[in-house]
Parts: structure tokens; C-alpha cells; sequence
């Protein structure tokens, strides 16, 4: 407890990390990064490292666990043993199972399941480096991995946190304020506003709780914003190149233009044929009055 900080927040309203109490970190994202997958995404919210892959749909086995009418989405979160300062276990953990559920359950009102019964769509987050915020991090870029693999969804998700630190409500919390902070509140919800996964962690009152989904509100906001600037940067591209090529291709002749063309030409070989036929008629008619003659000599 001897890196505790004094203060979280200045007298100026500025927290450790210069940012004011709604303002999110910032954040880098980067669609496609792995070949092998459907749909992958890496993304950095502060320093946060969170890299994202989704396969499939494919088929489920054991067939058992199939379901008829509807496509299984399973969800894993892992940490890597790696990705904060003192060295975790590898493997499955308790938090990391209970993070893959309820991520998992978050994206059941979005995912439209219907498309693909019998099928499976699994999608993993691996966690890089750590910074607080993980599982609201893993959210963000399996959303954006579901979209890069052509997961039909009514909406994207996005998710964010907000803690209650110096006995004030702050937004996105970094590390020093989600270790000593006084609550932490990880939501998710769609692009509508509806809440997909909300958990707590330490203590707020009725209208803390009420002002801090008004907070959080607004930074899934800012996110999804975020999120539809990367799907436009990695595919408003091809759009734009199929309008330009559409754009330089020819114009085409309209049919009733190439109608009187064909038309015309066909007036054309028809005459020709008529003056012929006349020239050969004359040349006939010189003959015969020539042949006459003859005789008559």
C-alpha cells in the first residue's frame, strides 16, 4: 500500500494520468491482423494490449452440444502470463471463466443466432498487457472481430468502466484507481443503449449508481464512434474504389442509339444490293440489244 497516491485528483480536476473525470483513454484499433482467422482485431486503450480472433461459424463438436435452432457463441478471456508486472499462473483461472461467461452473455442480444443452427462461432480475447479495464477492452475488439469475420449483428457493443476514487465518480479507470479506488462499475451495452453486462465491484449509493450509468453511458458513445471509424478505415475503401472504377468505365450506347445504328446499316446493305442487281440488269439489256444486231448484219 506505500504506492498509494496521496490524491487521484487535483485542484484543477485533472486525474494521475492528465485526463479529466469523463474523459476515456485513448484508443488505437487495428482490424485483420491474423491470416488464419475469420475475423481478428487488435486494439490499445491506454496500456491496455488486447488481441481478439473469432472462427467460424463452423460445425460443433460433439454434436451434442449442437444446438437446433440456433448457432453457440463461445466466448474465452485469458490473460497471459506475461501481461502484468507480477508473473500470473497460466491457464484457466476462476475470474478468467467468470469474465468469458458474462463477456460471452454480452453479446447475445446483438448476435443474430438464427442464421446458423448446429453451428459454432468461437471467439477468443487474449490479453497482452494489462492496465485495468481488460474485460471492457476484450469487448471492444471481439466486437470489432465479429464484424471483420461477417457475423450478422443488429448493432455493435461496446463497453467501458466507471469507479468512484477521492469520493468522486470518474470514468475509464486506469490502474492506480482500480487497485486503491473507492468502486468499480464495468458495463457493456449496444448502440441503442441497452445494457448487455453490468457488474460491481466496492460500494456506491442509488444516485451515484444513477449518475455513473449516465457517465459510462456516454463513454459507449465516444466507443462505438471509435469502432465504426475502424470498420470505415478497413472498408470504406473497397466502396469507394468500386464508385471510382464505376466511374471510369465507358459509357454504354443506349439501346434505341444502337437500334438506328443496326438500322442503318442494314439500309445501307440493301442498297448496295438494289444497285447492284440494276447494274447487272443494264449490262444484260447492252447484251441482248448487241446480240440483235449481230443478226441483223
Amino acid at each position: 500500500m506505500s504506492d498509494k497516491p496521496e490524491r487521484f485528483i487535483d485542484d484543477e480536476g485533472l486525474r494521475l494520468d492528465g485526463r479529466r473525470v469523463d474523459e476515456i483513454r485513448p484508443m488505437k484499433v487495428e482490424m485483420g491482423v491474423l491470416s488464419r482467422a475469420d475475423g481478428s482485431c487488435y486494439l490499445e486503450w491506454g496500456n491496455n494490449k488486447v488481441l481478439a480472433a473469432v472462427y467460424g461459424p463452423r460445425e460443433l463438436h460433439p454434436r451434442r452440444m449442437q444446438k437446433p435452432n440456433e448457432v453457440l457463441v463461445r466466448y474465452k478471456y485469458n490473460m497471459a502470463s506475461f501481461s502484468v508486472e507480477d508473473r500470473i499462473r497460466p491457464g484457466p483461472s476462476r475470474r478468467s471463466t467468470e469474465i468469458s461467461k458474462v463477456s460471452g452473455e454480452a453479446f447475445e442480444p446483438v448476435v443474430m443466432t438464427q442464421y446458423y443452427p448446429g453451428a459454432v462461432i468461437d471467439v477468443f480475447a487474449e490479453v497482452l498487457q494489462a492496465d485495468a479495464g481488460t474485460r471492457t477492452a476484450a469487448i471492444n475488439a471481439a466486437t470489432l472481430a465479429l464484424a471483420d469475420a461477417g457475423i450478422p449483428m443488429k448493432g455493435l457493443v461496446s463497453a467501458c468502466a466507471v469507479g468512484k476514487v477521492d469520493g468522486q465518480l470518474v470514468l475509464d479507470l486506469n490502474k492506480p484507481e482500480d487497485n486503491y479506488g473507492q468502486a468499480d462499475l464495468p458495463v457493456a451495452m449496444t448502440q441503442d443503449g441497452e445494457i448487455t453486462l453490468l457488474q460491481m465491484d466496492g460500494h456506491l449509493t442509488p444516485e451515484e449508481l444513477e449518475e455513473g450509468l449516465e457517465m459510462v453511458k456516454k463513454g459507449c458513445q465516444q466507443i462505438i464512434e471509435i469502432q465504426r471509424e475502424a470498420l470505415i478505415s478497413r472498408y470504406g475503401n473497397e466502396d469507394e474504389e468500386g464508385e471510382e472504377a464505376e466511374e471510369d468505365s465507358p459509357e454504354e450506347v443506349p439501346e434505341s442509339e444502337e437500334g438506328e445504328e443496326e438500322e442503318g446499316e442494314r439500309d445501307g446493305s440493301f442498297d448496295n444490293e438494289e444497285s447492284e442487281a440494276e447494274n447487272l440488269d443494264e449490262n444484260e439489256v447492252t447484251k441482248e440489244d448487241e446480240g440483235e444486231e449481230d443478226e441483223r448484219q
